[in-house]
């Protein structure tokens, strides 16, 4: 046997023992619950189901932190601002405390009111229905995280709740109307989030990095994107990072915002000043600004996304509780603290084992990101949330990252192919001219500005008639090369599992609703 071979034995078992640790402290949170429900939870009729709903529960959550997190640490982690263990930490610190703190006091026990549970009227079949939707949303989302996609939480327990739901009532139960509305919003969020953060990169490229001293665009320009951020986020976090703790209208949350901004914008205009004396003139010392804002992005996403998301872990789990002490159905239910630690808990302990997975598929593995990259892809994600909730439209914090992800990506593909079909022109232009003098004018062209560049095209395309050329050299003009920036195997796996997350969870909870059901009730 040779080195080779016995190297990847080592790996493999390497792997695998890894993966033997990690199940193994998945299993330990699991049973911990059990434990703890069992002994506090034995006065409650029916405790036995409560047990299993909060079995059922943590697992859910510990899939939320293995794929859902991904999106709020990804991009930052995958442009080098902080490293791998950096984002686990400050995510799994955030989560929690976004869970814990403003994860609310009360749920909605059918999650966007996707179906009318009192077409159901039986307590324990809607006990077993939502025992079933959780359950389905969670083995989605660990499928999805295993093979390295992305995709929406809400979606995945939305698809649970109305499978489960038509098992329990028929087609009658379901609320067809809203369910188109999520259904849109499979174009909308993505589409949203990838237009403005393609708009911010382009915004950071003409007013920075195109500029023949980057230095000094960069001391101008960053402190006034830095207290847009600071607005942005300010505004996402009233809204709906503690909107559960104090309800404020648009108005009232952007002018909050708008006062954290110009704080901001002061106090980063002088430190980025004083940080600017020895900044280097390139787009390596522009993208060293955005650094310290990336981390603040991440974890102010991360306790929004606590805030509001552990609720699909917690949500079923809160109803089940409602249902077993008062019996029936309740369009709104208590969340006991130690419901909310389920939730909280699991989701760092998810993301801890499982997370890096997915934050480097979404931070490295879709389109190589920078900070300036970056910045653009949290900015799109508060923002559209923001503009999202003015609209009424629903959307995914999932399919909204991600997208930008791709916008960017895309973004940077099509300006890459248009400057090398301007090299293309160039060249075809000076054909048969000398090489030295050719290559000459592309230096030119390669540094000079945006505008000087335009002028230089200009000027060459005026001389055209001295320089005709022939008909299979004109069509080679439109060759545009395929610099494929964004991994098409990533971009098509992820849109396919996007697309099937409502049927999959929706069939898989049906199933589990019969069998819960054949087993469970008469």
């Amino acid at each position: 046997m040779d080195l080779k071979n016995i190297n990847q034995i080592e790996d493999a078992a390497r792997f695998s023992s890894n993966e033997v640790v990690r199940l193994g402290i998945a299993t330990l949170f699991i049973v911990a619950i059990m434990l703890f429900a069992s002994i506090t939870l034995d006065t409650i009729n029916q405790h036995y189901m409560l047990v299993a709903a909060a079995m059922i529960g943590g697992y859910m959550a510990m899939n939320i932190g293995a794929n859902d997190v991904a999106n709020n640490v990804g991009p930052a982690v995958g442009s080098r601002a902080m490293t791998l263990t950096t984002a686990i930490i400050i995510a799994a610190i955030f989560e929690a405390s976004g869970a814990i703190i403003a994860g609310g006091d009360v749920v909605s026990t059918i999650k966007k009111g996707i179906i009318d549970p009192s077409v159901i009227g039986d307590p324990n079949a809607f006990i077993w229905l939502m025992m079933a939707a959780l359950l389905a949303g969670a083995i989605w989302l660990n499928i999805a995280t295993a093979l390295g996609a992305p995709v929406s939480t809400t979606h995945s327990i939305v698809g649970g709740v109305l499978g489960a739901g038509i098992a329990a009532g028929g087609m009658g139960i379901a609320n067809w109307g809203t369910m188109g509305a999520i259904a849109a919003s499979w174009v909308i969020s993505p589409v949203l989030g990838g237009i403005i953060a393609a708009t911010f990169l382009i915004v950071i490229k003409r007013s920075i990095t195109y500029k023949d001293d980057m230095r000094a665009a960069a001391l101008k320009v960053v402190p006034v994107l830095l207290a847009l951020m600071a607005w942005a986020f300010s505004t996402y976090l009233a809204l709906k990072g503690v909107k559960k703790l104090i309800k404020l209208d648009f108005t009232t949350a952007a002018l909050i915002g708008f006062g954290i901004a110009v704080l901001v914008y002061f106090f980063t205009r002088v430190k980025i000043a004083q940080q600017g004396e020895g900044l280097e003139s390139s787009k390596a010392g522009v993208n060293a600004l955005f650094t310290a804002p990336l981390i603040f992005a991440a974890a102010l996403l991360s306790f929004a996304h606590g805030a509001n998301d552990v609720a699909n872990a917690v949500g079923p789990l809160a109803a089940i509780n409602d249902a077993l002490l008062h019996g029936g159905y309740h369009s709104k239910a208590a969340i006991p603290l130690w419901v909310m630690l389920v939730g909280a808990v699991g989701i760092a302990i998810g993301l801890a084992l499982y997370g890096p997975k997915l934050i480097k598929t979404v931070g490295s593995e879709i389109t190589e990101l920078d900070q300036m990259r970056a910045f653009s892809i949290a900015m799109a994600a508060a923002i559209t949330v923001i503009i999202a909730s003015q609209l009424g439209l629903p959307v995914s914090s999932t399919h909204i990252a991600v997208g930008a992800v791709f916008g960017v990506g895309f973004l940077r593909e099509y300006l890459k192919r248009s400057y090398q079909k301007m090299l293309d022109e160039i060249r075809e232009h000076h054909q048969g001219e000398d090489e030295a003098e050719v290559n000459a004018f592309l230096e030119r062209f390669t540094k000079a500005s945006v505008i000087q560049k335009g002028i230089m095209l200009k000027e060459m395309k005026a001389k055209k008639d001295d320089a005709e050329l022939s008909k299979k050299e004109r069509k080679s003009l439109k060759k545009v090369y395929k610099n494929e920036l964004v991994k098409r195997s990533a971009f098509k796996k992820i849109i396919a599992a996007w697309l099937i997350t409502v049927p999959a969870s929706g069939t898989m909870a049906a199933f589990l609703y019969f069998t819960l059901r054949g087993f469970m009730m008469p």
